[in-house]
C-alpha cells in the first residue's frame, strides 16, 4: 500500500467489538484476565494499551520500521534513547540540536559522566574524523532545528556503523511522508509526535522507530520501566492527525518555499536558511534524500532588536513555542527554544527568526510578513 493509504489503515481495522471504524479510546488502567498470567496480550496500561498499539504500528509502517515505540513526549522518546548508552561511552551530536535535547545532554547527563561531541552540520562530511571507539550514537536532525542544516543520511550512517556506533535522526521536520531514515542506513529513527504527526497543536507525544529487533526489545524494556507512555486519548488524537498528514505536508511545503523564496528577495532580510533554495548548501543532499524541503523557515533580522520586533508584529503568525500545526507560528529561538544553547559555542543567532509556514493561504502570509518587516522601526 502507498503511504497515505497507510497512515489512514494501518494498524487501524474496525472495532471487532462494534464496527467501529475509527479506532477506540480504551481509557483503562488494567484489564481482567481469565486467570493468573493469562490475557489477551495486554494487563496493564504503562505496559500496553490497545490505542497505543494501534498508534505504533501506524507509525512503524510510515517510518518502514518492524518495531514502533510510543512515548509521552518528543523528549520522553530521547530520554529513553539515551539510557542505550552508559556513562564514560561518547555521544556525537550535530551542533544546531534542538535547544531542549542540549539542556538534557548539559544539564542532565553531562554531570553524571556521559561524554557529548557537537559537530558543525558542515563538519559531517569528516564524520568519522570525531568518531572513536567509545562512541556509542551518533544523534542528527536533517533539517536542523533552527538552522535548517541538512546531512547526509547515507553517508552518517555508514560512518557510524564503521566506528561502532548507531545512527539516531530526529525526523521530526520532515515527517516520514518526506523522509524515511531507516531505509537510508539509520538504526533508530525519533519523533516529537506533537508537531506534523499530530498536527493541530492539541497533544503532546514523541515516537521512536528501529529495524534491529535487539534495539526494540531494549526500547520496550525501558518505556515499560522508565513509564514515559502516551495516554490513550494523546495516542488517539496523534493517529487522527496522521490520517491527513500527507495532505498536509504537501501544503506545508507549498507554502514554505513560497514564503523562502519571498523573504530571500528582500534586502531588510541578511540570509534564508531554507534546503528548498537552490543556495542552501544542503540543497542537493535534501533533493536526494527528501520527497520536498519541508515547512519550517528560518532567516536573519538586521538585528536581535529588529527581530523582536518583528515577532510582535505579525499577525497570522502567531507568537509561540513548538510548530508543525495547521497554524503559523513565528519565534525567536535565542529566546525561546534555544535558550537553553546561549552559552554554547553554536548558540543559535540572536538575531534570527524561526517560522513554522502553515497551511493557510501562502498570500496572506506573505502579507503578514511584509507588514512586519516594512513597519520595524515605525512606532506602533
Amino acid at each position: 500500500m502507498d503511504f497515505e493509504t497507510r497512515a489512514i489503515h494501518e494498524g487501524q481495522e474496525a472495532d471487532p467489538a462494534t464496527g467501529a471504524i475509527i479506532t477506540p479510546i480504551y481509557q483503562t488502567s488494567t484489564y481482567v484476565q481469565e486467570a493468573v498470567g493469562e490475557h489477551k496480550g495486554y494487563d496493564y496500561s504503562r505496559v500496553n494499551n490497545p490505542t497505543r498499539t494501534a498508534l505504533q504500528r501506524c507509525l512503524a509502517s510510515l517510518e518502514s520500521a518492524d518495531h514502533g515505540i510510543a512515548f509521552s513526549s518528543g523528549l520522553g522518546a530521547v530520554t529513553t534513547v539515551m539510557h542505550l548508552v552508559d556513562p564514560g561511552q561518547r555521544v556525537v551530536l550535530i551542533a544546531d540540536v534542538y535547544g531542549g535535547v542540549y539542556r538534557m545532554t548539559s544539564q542532565v547527563y553531562e554531570p553524571k559522566g556521559y561524554l557529548f561531541d557537537y559537530v558543525p552540520a558542515a563538519e559531517f562530511a569528516n564524520l568519522s574524523d570525531h568518531l572513536d571507539d567509545d562512541t556509542r550514537i551518533v544523534w542528527i536532525e536533517s533539517p536542523s532545528n533552527p538552522m535548517l542544516n541538512v546531512v547526509d543520511i547515507r553517508a552518517a550512517a555508514d560512518a557510524a556503523h564503521a566506528a561502532g556506533a548507531i545512527l539516531v535522526v530526529d525526523n521530526t521536520f520532515a515527517t516520514p511522508y518526506l523522509q524515511r531514515p531507516l531505509e537510508l542506513g539509520a538504526d533508530i529513527v525519533v519523533h516529537s509526535t506533537t508537531k506534523y504527526l499530530g498536527g493541530h497543536s492539541d497533544v503532546i507525544g514523541g515516537f521512536a522507530a528501529t529495524n534491529d529487533h535487539t534495539i526494540a526489545e531494549r526500547l520496550f524494556f525501558l518505556q515499560k520501566s522508565l513509564g514515559a507512555v502516551p495516554g490513550p486519548f494523546d495516542c488517539w488524537l496523534v493517529l487522527r492527525g496522521i490520517k491527513t498528514l500527507a495532505l498536509r505536508m504537501q501544503r506545508h511545503c507549498e507554502n514554505a518555499t513560497a514564503v523562502a523564496v519571498w523573504l530571500d528577495r528582500r534586502p531588510d532580510v541578511e540570509q534564508v536558511y531554507y534546503p528548498g533554495l537552490p543556495t542552501h548548501p544542503g540543497h542537493a543532499i535534501a533533493a536526494r534524500q527528501m520527497r520536498d524541503f519541508g515547512g519550517m523557515v528560518s532567516f536573519l533580522a538586521a538585528s536581535p532588536a529588529s527581530a523582536a520586533e518583528i515577532v510582535g508584529r505579525t499577525k497570522l503568525f502567531q507568537l509561540a513555542e513548538s510548530l508543525g500545526g495547521v497554524e503559523s507560528l513565528i519565534e525567536v529561538p535565542a529566546r525561546m527554544t534555544h535558550a537553553a544553547t546561549a552559552t554554547a559555542p553554536f548558540a543559535a543567532p540572536p538575531n534570527l527568526i524561526r517560522l513554522s509556514v502553515g497551511i493557510e493561504a501562502a498570500e496572506d502570509l506573505i502579507e503578514d510578513l511584509e507588514f512586519a518587516l516594512a513597519t520595524v522601526g515605525v512606532r506602533a
